[in-house]
């Protein structure tokens, strides 16, 4: 059974290069989404939201694995936009007052009808976050993106760099996109690898 990787099939989007800052135009992608908000470092909501994602996209991933199409596929990274109410909150650092949407894409062929089985079948276990997950479609268009290696503390250069890029051809537009590649439990915050993607207008 041959095994499905989107992140390779769409490397443009989720293989970036850590050198230099590069445009993408991304098209409408399925999403596993959970909105929320608090400091992601202490935030019980976000632990919660986390667990209910990969919960649901490894349920969804072996039950399609198991049904008559037997298709094997790669569980997609976790993803986050976020926001402030007021960014000077967002700029500053005050992550209590931060707004966040953590997401998972999901292969076209894992339609609402599997989505919803696996939410059926996670909901057995005390999960308080899966109540809230939705599965929608999100078109990002013109972004862009550079990959940051190192602890999501020193970010701020990289998003700089980012920005920089925009401005001198557009503006920003949109909310703040970061995809985690690593697994921060088990790399070394020195080696996490961070997509840190920003919409910009046409």
């Amino acid at each position: 059974m041959p095994k499905i990787d989107l992140k390779k099939e769409l490397k443009h989007l989720y293989g970036p290069s850590a050198k230099v800052v590069v445009q993408v135009d991304v098209p409408a992608l399925q999403f596993l989404m959970i909105d929320g908000e608090g400091d992601p470092n202490t935030s019980k909501q976000y632990a919660e939201a986390v667990e209910a994602l990969f919960s649901v996209s490894y349920t969804a991933k072996f039950m399609v694995k198991k049904s008559p199409r037997a298709i094997d596929y790669a569980v997609m990274p976790l993803e986050g936009l976020w926001w402030a109410d007021d960014m000077s909150s967002f700029i500053d650092g005050d992550k209590s007052k931060w707004k966040w949407t953590m997401m998972i894409m999901q292969p076209d062929f894992v339609g609402a009808e599997v989505v919803h089985a696996a939410i059926a079948q996670v909901k057995k276990k005390p999960l308080p976050a899966v109540a809230k997950l939705r599965l929608e479609n999100f078109t990002e268009g013109l972004c862009a993106q550079v990959l940051h290696v190192g602890p999501f503390s020193e970010e701020g250069p990289t998003i700089q760099k980012v920005h920089e890029f925009i401005h001198a051809r557009s503006s920003l537009a949109g909310k703040h996109h970061e995809i985690y590649l690593s697994d921060i439990r088990r790399a070394a915050p020195a080696k996490w690898k961070t997509i840190i993607r920003q919409p910009m207008k046409r």
